[in-house]
């Protein structure tokens, strides 16, 4: 059960009603919540418009976070674009990133996106894969061929007109890859200034949702519900948005399309 504190910076304890820490040594206040903080790794809630590097003069994401802990130093196992919300994942020590890197790589952690589209995509669920390759300055586009193809699996539920709410279960990590893979069926999502630049609002709709992994044979399984925070975007508050989000709240339990990735 989710618990929200008072104020902009927000602590959370996934595994029992209690709030755990309530002050963070001055850490910056708008750029991320702590979801939970194992001994060995920590979960938090990226802000949308958060770089996790250091970008064009914004505060090193990593380096807020540990202070906010009173960790000397935190590892990035995973990445989430600037304009995306959500789950991270980071590790606290070195053992852990390692671990934690390698079930990445192979495969072994299961991650959920939701997204607003800025229209009805060409199906209501399926399966996209092609390769993807540079297009041109910060973009990438998907082709036809599948030599080493990014892979994501879909499914969608009704918005406000015009838009479809979506829920995506990329297989493959590659850059950009949900951004293009909606942007290839007719419906690039709501505020991305890369694939959709003609379409405004107050985010890019893209939020890391959930993540389900085995960690030192202990299973954990997260959701990130973004109606809980105001920060992260009006157009989930929408009802019949929130009605889409109240069905996929176990995403690890729905009926994906088939994956098939010879």
């Amino acid at each position: 059960m989710f618990i929200e504190l008072v104020g902009l910076f927000r602590s959370w304890n996934l595994d029992s009603d209690t709030v755990y820490s309530t002050f963070y040594n001055g850490a910056s206040l708008y750029m991320f919540d702590i979801l939970l903080n194992h001994s060995d790794f920590l979960l938090i809630n990226k802000h949308p418009g958060v770089s996790v590097h250091k970008d064009d003069g914004d505060t090193m994401l990593l380096q807020e976070v540990a202070k906010a802990i009173n960790e000397p130093k935190l590892y990035l196992v995973h990445r989430l674009d600037k304009m995306t919300s959500g789950i991270l994942l980071l590790a606290k020590n070195t053992p852990a990133a390692s671990e934690l890197s390698q079930l990445f790589a192979k495969r072994e952690v299961e991650k959920y996106y939701l997204a607003i589209g800025s229209k009805k995509p060409k199906k209501k669920q399926g399966l996209i894969s092609g390769d993807m390759e540079r297009s041109r300055r910060s973009s990438w586009k998907l082709l036809t061929t599948k030599e080493n193809p990014a892979i994501t699996q879909f499914l969608s539920a009704t918005a406000e007109p015009g838009e479809r709410l979506l829920l995506c279960k990329p297989y493959t990590g590659r850059t950009h890859q949900i951004r293009v893979a909606m942007k290839s069926i007719g419906s690039a999502i709501v505020g991305d200034p890369i694939y959709n630049p003609s379409n405004e609002a107050d985010r890019g709709y893209l939020h890391a949702f959930a993540i389900r992994f085995t960690y030192q044979s202990q299973a954990y399984e997260y959701v990130c519900d973004p109606r809980n925070l105001d920060s992260l975007g009006e157009k989930w508050h929408q009802e019949i948005v929130s009605n889409g989000l109240d069905s996929w709240l176990e995403p690890w339990s729905l009926t994906w399309p088939k994956l098939n990735t010879k």
